[in-house]
């Protein structure tokens, strides 16, 4: 296999280099034909590739172990071939020649590697775009100090970590569609915090303390499980990285120095507002509620509406001032919370505008936190939160982790966005594609009726059809290893002889699909196409009806396929040496017995 190795500058202070390695797979070399990433990802219809290619950012200790062997030429040849089985990498992609690629792991400083994760999927993207690659998959396992990360910046974010760069829903497992995977994170990001608050509150007295400890630092009402991630994660990556951080929070309202009120006018006003507050009894109440109670006692309208707007969720005395939009009446409201219990040792005073009181929050304590609420409300979920609310919350949460398949479109296709024309060279692009006719089958019909992705196709702006198709020909026999004699025998789309210019026959906006057969005989069909000899048939409970990667087992009667996990076998356990499907057992059950 022909191998490469790059030296990069890795931009820092101060820089230093990293080994990037290129290995081309010929498929004749490869020890599976086929491409399971391509199978599980829905791509199973491409002919696979005659090469692919290997990139590869090594782990420390190989790319150290490529620095010893550096010099022979056999030694280094094997040692790259070797690469490929390896794991570990720090990056490890892979191309094929059709454009379509899958990016099989990332590791970054967790895992010992010099670069950190954004630092190698910046570089990714990077290639991914200069290579001028179609598609690109991945499979979404990542995690960190034991959280999911996908389940993590989706209730966050609403997209997966590596939706940053791109990626979307690809292909969902155990039967989950994408307006699914839609619902479950709308569900899950929409979920009001009060009433989480008040069932997990008599299971955890920790996760009251935490909201407030939260809601004190955030600008802005915590409403939804989303807005809480969201604030927890931005919160992180503001964060110093020394082990002592703060965070502070305003025990008041700071009167700013170009304030046309005075310190103790805002006191007052802001006192009158507590009070009246106060006698609502933790219900919440309008903005002009507030504001009418408080008329009573400060006559300046003005001064009232400077003080209600200032203290939306921040903290007097002993007070968490809340502010909320509500979604049915569109009106401002505000509630008091008693958070005494929470900040005991801080000395808050009410309405001391000289008085910044700083709260210690440093990462290790963020992230501690972030893991409570991960486990006990995303993940974990014991039976005594898997009923009423958190039903709906578990299921989500399924949904989301079934959900590992995203793919990244890096150049969108421009079969769509191009209109075919003259370039500045006078030469015409043309989008051409190809079916493969089955020359064994006695029928002469088509053997798969997927057609190949649309290839970009150059020729003169006086070439003919003939020449066109010799083109495409060519083309196609050097890119898929099923087509190495293919002959194309007819236009399906165009209504031409050979003879006919393409320059003027060609409409814009038009593509063109050929269609062929293979002069070579005794091609096994089934094998050149990445699903492989598809002779299996899957019917899983779930709804799943095509291989998509998890485990699964087959019944010893009908031989239909289904995940061990919708059979009930535990994936610590081993699948069972005769197993029969619901169907067949119960047919079984129901047979007259012998006489």
């Amino acid at each position: 296999m022909p191998c490469w190795s790059f030296q990069l500058e890795v931009r820092g202070h101060p820089p230093f280099h990293v080994f990037l390695f290129v290995i081309e797979e010929p498929v004749e070399a490869s020890m599976d034909h086929q491409c399971k990433h391509c199978r599980y990802v829905g791509w199973g219809h491409h002919m696979v590739c005659i090469k692919k290619y290997h990139f590869i950012l090594p782990s420390k200790n190989m790319a150290a172990a490529y620095l010893n062997f550096q010099g022979n030429e056999g030694e280094d040849a094997g040692m790259l071939s070797n690469l490929m089985q390896l794991q570990g990498h720090a990056m490890h992609g892979v191309f094929h020649s059709n454009g379509f690629g899958h990016l099989l792991c990332v590791n970054g400083v967790e895992t010992g590697s010099d670069l950190t994760g954004h630092q190698i999927m910046d570089f990714w993207d990077r290639l991914c775009s200069g290579l001028q690659a179609r598609k690109v998959s991945l499979y979404d396992i990542s995690r960190k100090k034991g959280m999911e990360l996908r389940l993590l910046h989706v209730v966050a974010y609403s997209q997966s970590w590596f939706g940053h760069w791109g990626y979307k829903f690809g292909r969902g497992s155990f039967g989950v569609t994408q307006p699914m995977y839609q619902k479950a994170i709308e569900a899950m990001r929409g979920m009001p915090l009060c009433l989480l608050l008040n069932h997990l509150g008599h299971l955890n007295p920790d996760i009251p303390l935490i909201f407030t400890r939260y809601q004190t630092l955030s600008d802005h009402f915590l409403a939804t499980l989303g807005d809480l991630f969201h604030f927890l994660l931005d919160l992180k990556s503001r964060l110093p990285k020394e082990n002592c951080n703060f965070g502070s929070y305003n025990p008041g309202i700071l009167v700013e120095t170009n304030c046309r009120w005075s310190a103790k006018r805002v006191e007052m006003a802001t006192r009158v507002i507590v009070e009246s507050l106060k006698r609502a009894e933790s219900r919440w109440v309008s903005r002009q509620e507030v504001r009418d109670v408080a008329r009573s006692y400060v006559g300046d309208t003005g001064l009232l509406d400077f003080v209600l707007k200032s203290l939306g969720n921040h903290i007097v005395g002993k007070y968490l001032v809340r502010r909320s939009l509500n979604p049915v009446t569109k009106v401002l409201e505000y509630c008091l919370e008693d958070i005494s219990n929470v900040f005991p040792e801080q000395d808050l005073v009410l309405g001391n505008s000289k008085t910044k009181t700083r709260y210690k929050i440093s990462v290790a304590q963020l992230m501690k936190d972030v893991r409570i609420l991960y486990k006990l409300i995303l993940h974990d979920q014991k039976p005594a939160t898997s009923s009423g609310i958190f039903s709906g919350i578990s299921v989500a949460s399924r949904i989301i982790l079934d959900t590992k398949y995203f793919v990244k479109e890096c150049c969108r296709d421009q079969v769509s966005s191009t209109k075919p024309g003259l370039d500045l060279e006078g030469k015409l692009k043309l989008y051409c594609t190809v079916i493969l006719r089955d020359s064994e089958n006695p029928n002469g019909g088509r053997n798969n009726s997927a057609m190949q992705p649309y290839e970009c196709v150059t020729i003169k702006n006086n070439a003919t059809f003939d020449e066109l198709k010799l083109e495409v020909q060519r083309n196609f026999r050097e890119l898929y290893w099923g087509l190495r004699s293919f002959v194309i025998e007819s236009i399906v789309n165009v209504n031409a002889t050979g003879t006919d210019l393409v320059c003027g026959f060609v409409e814009v906006g038009r593509r063109i699909v050929f269609e062929g057969s293979n002069s070579e005989r005794g091609i096994v069909y089934g094998q050149i196409y990445e699903n492989g000899m598809v002779n299996c048939v899957v019917e899983c409970a779930c709804g799943a009806d095509e291989d998509d990667g998890e485990r699964m087992v087959s019944c010893d009667i009908c031989e239909v396929w289904q995940h061990t996990r919708c059979a009930r076998i535990p994936n610590n356990e081993e699948i069972p040496h005769i197993f029969l499907c619901n169907r067949c057992e119960q047919e079984i059950v129901h047979l007259s017995s012998l006489p």
